[in-house]
């Protein structure tokens, strides 16, 4: 008489009334291992699970012997159910002790059995243990039977990470439990301790059996083709799209999106009784143990993308929202992402967001810059973590030097808690010289200025003790916005940034957009290379009205103030005319019109474009100030982009290259008197802003943070010493003077 399985639908049934009772968890176990049993008509069905990323265990059976539960363990790899484990695939056998990796456990007493039907229990991909029937006559199991058990290895995953069962699996490893050390890279500097929160959530499923089969296929339909248009959308308005690498990438992604097969296989799990997230969670389980054992590397790599297509799709079909930032969040979250944009970062409640890490992304990211502003450690090029961690994971990062402890033991937690108030004793002395000068040993005055971009910034003015602005970013307000800010808003904003600088300057950057820097609701040009296309003033100069606009909502905004207004970009010095030719039609409208503008306005330039060096002796009796955007100079420099992860050691801007093209351009400011100043990245760093007054730059801007670091370095070197020291250095051929400038601190004993 042929076997038969009573069916998914009724199993899912039975074991839902299972979990509905209150008993202890063995108990649970043990009439799961029976109904299971019964509805494959076998003899024997028992529950392995991982528990320390080598070992299995025997948690429950049906028809071994019970005094083998919880002693019978065997290693991954080894015998018929480490075999599972190791390749993440079932195994169907007729004959089981025929088989090569057949292993006699005499404890078990499973000699009798000769038909074997094993199926791993997956999470997130990866076989977190393994479920086994077994009969003593030998046949082959049917492919009903196979989806039966296969279903419950399924909803088993499930009551295994559930809370409830932590207890019994809290030692489970599988690389997801086990504490561990990453070591990425630093963006934002400071200590974090908190919990995993997930930036794209993934979906649990919790409702496995289906009411009605018609009604869960035209669900997935519906959801398909919204996720397909999402993926249309998303190529339409990529930077990326069209024949380049990137391209190829979201290319392959909308064909993934578009596969028949990979539906096809989902509705197939709906026709079993599955509801149809739960079938998006069973075929992403088998793809990706598959293409996780691939040894082609590109298929290999094409297990993100599917992953991302099935948690789109699952969101889609649970109605959740697309990322954490519009759920209710905990206090002392960690948000892990693999991107992010500065927007999404600021839709997080930022008095509960500890630290960030990011797949992707390094310090000179917009997103970090927006993290400084809101005093939160970033670390970056964090590899593949979003596959390594939990919601809820205890986990720590340090910004600085790029270390992530994720669920670290005690020891470590103590030993952070200690660098943690240590972080915090600095702070406290960093605060205490906001009021002082800025002063060197010998007597030279240093001034120091914060960048900003964000109304969220303004408040580090006063709280630093720093000397102005700097840099104002003006694009990101732009960047955040859901459309073009209109004329009001801008006066509004721009009014608001110039009062609460009181009477300390303001130096507004015109609108910087282009290459990463794209707004959401603006149409992004094809171009082969963004980063040397139309971004920054030639966009603007392209674009005039949008410059009129924000040159208007300045002039408004600083009536008889002082307006500070420096341009991006600049390649040549025509175009810094048409520039300055824009901002007098605005000025001769207002007057005009007799209406007031500005008591003084200061033209400047940013030096980014190396061109802009041969034309210095041209260029500098038309501006009234300079500033080197030490960013994007030093990328250009070096033909390196300073998004690139794999480019991000191949260079060093404490270079005697790199140095020596600033020492040219401090010279030539002095020599036509314009004042000169330094805003990027660099100076906030306090040894490269060491090395910076070492080269004759007496005004740098930096990350409002960085202030009290870098003044407490200022206050401890002596000038005169620090430039006999560096001047020879600037011209000798090494690759980076920073073992240098080290020791030098050291021997002088300069604060850090």
């Amino acid at each position: 008489m042929p076997h038969r399985a009573l069916g998914p639908r009724v199993l899912l049934r039975q074991l839902r009334e299972v979990m509905a009772r209150s008993e202890v968890v063995q108990d649970r176990l043990d009439k799961i291992v029976e109904i299971i049993a019964a509805n494959v008509v076998a003899e024997v069905c028992s529950i392995y699970v991982l528990r320390d990323s080598e070992k299995l265990e025997l948690f429950a059976t049906k028809g071994l012997k019970p005094e083998a539960v919880h002693k019978t363990t065997m290693k991954v790899g080894e015998g018929l159910v480490g075999s599972i484990a190791r390749d993440a695939e079932l195994l169907n056998l007729s004959q089981a002790q025929k088989h090569p990796f057949f292993k006699y456990m005499p404890e078990t007493g499973e000699e009798l059995f000769q038909s074997f039907l094993g199926m791993p229990i997956f999470k997130n991909g990866k076989p977190i243990g393994v479920l086994v029937v077994q009969n003593e006559t030998q046949r082959h199991y049917s492919i009903e039977e196979e989806e039966a058990v296969q279903t419950t290895a399924m909803v088993l995953a499930e009551i295994f990470t559930s809370s409830e069962m932590d207890e019994w699996i809290s030692s489970t490893d599988n690389g997801n439990t086990r504490s561990q050390f990453i070591q990425a890279k630093g963006v934002v500097s400071g200590i974090a301790m908190g919990h995993v929160v997930l930036h794209e959530p993934r979906v649990v499923v919790t409702h496995f059996m289906a009411d009605d089969t018609e009604s869960e296929r035209h669900r997935l339909g519906e959801a398909i083709l919204s996720l397909r248009g999402q993926v249309d959308l998303m190529i339409r308005t990529s930077e990326f799209s069209g024949a380049s690498e990137h391209g190829e990438v979201l290319e392959t992604y909308r064909m993934f999106a578009n596969d028949r097969g990979w539906v096809e296989k989902i509705e197939s799990a709906i026709d079993t009784g599955l509801t149809a997230e739960a079938g998006v969670e069973l075929v992403q389980n088998e793809y990706r143990a598959r293409l996780m054992k691939s040894s082609d590397s590109y298929l290999r790599e094409r297990m993100t993308d599917l992953d991302d297509l099935a948690n789109r799709l699952l969101r889609t079909l649970t109605g959740r929202a697309q990322t954490a930032a519009h759920e209710d969040l905990p206090d002392a979250s960690i948000i892990v992402a693999r991107t992010m944009g500065p927007a999404e970062l600021l839709d997080y409640d930022s008095a509960k967001i500890r630290g960030l890490i990011l797949e992707d992304g390094g310090a000179n990211s917009h997103v970090a810059i927006v993290a400084r502003a809101l005093d939160i450690p970033v670390v970056g090029e964090a590899g593949t973590i979003i596959g390594l961690v939990e919601p809820q994971d205890a986990i720590i990062i340090d910004g600085a030097n790029g270390e992530i402890h994720l669920r670290p033991g005690t020891e470590i937690q103590d030993a952070y808690g200690e660098k943690i108030k240590f972080y915090a004793r600095k702070q406290a002395r960093y605060a205490q010289l906001r009021n002082v000068d800025s002063i060197t040993r010998d007597g030279h005055e240093i001034s120091l200025s914060i960048n900003a971009g964000l109304m969220v910034d303004l408040p580090h003015l006063a709280d630093s003790g720093a000397d102005g602005i700097g840099l104002f970013r003006t694009e990101l307000q732009f960047m955040i916005a859901r459309s073009f800010p209109r004329f009001d808003a801008q006066v509004k904003f721009y009014s608001s940034v110039l009062e609460a600088a009181g009477d300390k300057p303001v130096v507004f950057r015109s609108l910087d957009i282009g290459s990463d820097k794209m707004l959401p609701y603006l149409s992004k040009p094809v171009e082969e290379n963004p980063a040397l296309g139309w971004r920054g003033l030639r966009m603007s100069l392209a674009r005039p009205a949008f410059m009129t606009l924000q040159v208007r909502a300045l002039l408004k905004a600083a009536e008889n103030k002082h307006l500070n207004l420096m341009f991006p970009f600049i390649g040549s010095l025509e175009e810094y005319e048409e520039a300055r030719r824009l901002i007098e039609t605005e000025v001769f409208r207002l007057k005009s019109r007799g209406l007031s503008g500005p008591s003084k306005i200061s033209l400047g330039i940013m030096i980014e474009i190396p061109s802009i060096m041969w034309q210095l002796d041209d260029i500098l009796p038309e501006v009234d100030f300079v500033s080197i955007g030490s960013n994007d100079f030093a990328q250009y420099l070096f033909a390196a982009d300073r998004t690139n992860a794999g480019l991000a050691d191949r260079f060093d801007v404490l270079s005697p290259i790199f140095l020596r093209a600033l020492s040219q351009i401090v010279r030539k400011c002095s020599a036509h008197g314009v004042p000169l100043s330094l805003c990027g990245e660099m100076a906030s760093n306090p040894l490269e802003a060491m090395a910076l007054i070492g080269i004759g730059l007496t005004a740098i801007s930096m990350a409002p943070a960085s202030i009290g670091p870098v003044k407490e370095m200022i206050l401890s070197v002596e000038l005169a010493k620090l430039q006999r020291f560096i001047e020879p250095l600037v011209g000798t051929p090494t690759p980076s003077l920073r073992p240098q400038l080290h020791a030098f601190a050291r021997g002088n004993k300069i604060m850090f």
